[in-house]
């Protein structure tokens, strides 16, 4: 099985996954939601009119960037005969997360910038919170994925094509699609069971679990208790496996014996390595403690890095730092420009 028919396969799987949770998720607001709110205000980034046009251009030509990037990172790879490795495949689905999830964000985002009020109903709120969990989950074990595929590259590099066979990688990018949809399920599907009957401002500028817990006049323990658990587990868990991964990574560098060789092989990591710091970094801060204590002016910050700088950065991470990306980017570009000048 090729990587394109591999790719196909993972993504009619996470879409019967999207219809199947979309469809309990609709089931379980129809019949659980008793909330008097039906509306929601997003109160934004910022309520400072002078600034609102500088950031609307601002985050517009963020997103923009984030789509080219990320589509592009996604075409190149589908039409470069040397970006066929399972590195590749695990990239190409990292950047259709990161075009997802900032997609899921970044417009609402945009339009409270033009609009004295951001007003979003119930069922759209539930809707983006749930897809938003979803690839925030995702992107946590993706990350997770493409480590162990550095793992067996550096320390396996014989049986590197043998380990990291096309069923392995579809196994691996099934299982991380499986528990981005499990953990959204558990959170909307509490989420939804909710009272919401006083002020109705989301101290944010999206759907967050926090500052919609915060809202509700229902008790939200269970809410709050599996924020915890299941944080803990996702955030910990991906991070254990990546810390063990690059732990045996380094060891296996160190004792290679010219200092080619080690530049190489440290070059091929970096590049990950600097992802999983910027989203680990702001999603500890943002979830691994009690809602209570949240300061949602310092979270709005932090929130802003993995819902629009990260999706941005990560195409150029990946790309700049990456000689085989380079060299199709070039070709292409070479085509276009022979293509234009005939």
């Amino acid at each position: 099985m090729s990587y394109n028919g591999i790719y196909y396969f993972v993504y009619c799987v996470s879409s019967f996954l999207h219809r199947v949770a979309s469809l309990i998720l609709c089931k379980t607001m129809a019949s659980l939601n008793h909330s008097t709110v039906t509306l929601f205000i997003l109160e934004g980034l910022t309520d400072q009119p002078e600034l609102q046009v500088f950031l609307f251009i601002l985050f517009l030509g963020i997103y923009v960037v984030t789509v080219v990037g990320n589509l592009g990172m996604i075409l190149l790879i589908g039409i470069g005969p040397q970006l066929k490795s399972p590195m590749y495949y695990f990239l190409s689905n990292l950047s259709f997360v990161d075009l997802c999830y900032s997609s899921a964000i970044t417009p609402k985002l945009l339009v409270n910038f033009i609009e004295d009020k951001n007003i979003i109903c119930y069922n759209e709120c539930m809707t983006q919170l749930f897809f938003f969990c979803f690839f925030i989950v995702s992107e946590c074990f993706m990350l997770t994925a493409m480590a162990y595929d550095r793992y067996v590259a550096i320390c396996n590099p014989l049986l590197y094509n043998v380990i990291m066979s096309p069923r392995v990688c579809s196994f691996l990018a099934t299982g991380v699609y499986s528990m981005g949809a499990f953990t959204t399920l558990v959170h909307t599907s509490c989420m939804v069971r909710l009272s919401f009957c006083g002020p109705n401002v989301i101290k944010h500028y999206f759907c967050d679990i926090i500052p919609l817990l915060k809202l509700s006049c229902s008790s939200t323990y269970l809410n709050e208790l599996l924020l915890l658990v299941i944080g803990t587990f996702n955030v910990f868990s991906t991070t254990i496996a990546i810390f063990i991964s690059y732990a045996f990574i380094l060891s296996s560098i160190l004792s290679i014996q010219s200092a080619e060789g080690r530049s190489k092989a440290f070059s091929t990591c970096s590049s990950h390595l600097a992802a999983v710091a910027i989203f680990y970094g702001t999603i500890i801060f943002m979830y691994l403690k009690p809602p209570s204590s949240s300061n949602m002016t310092q979270e709005k910050i932090a929130s802003v890095f993995y819902t629009t700088v990260i999706p941005m950065l990560n195409p150029l991470i990946y790309s700049l730092r990456n000689k085989d990306v380079k060299d199709v980017l070039k070709k292409i570009m070479r085509c276009t420009m022979h293509n234009t000048s005939m």
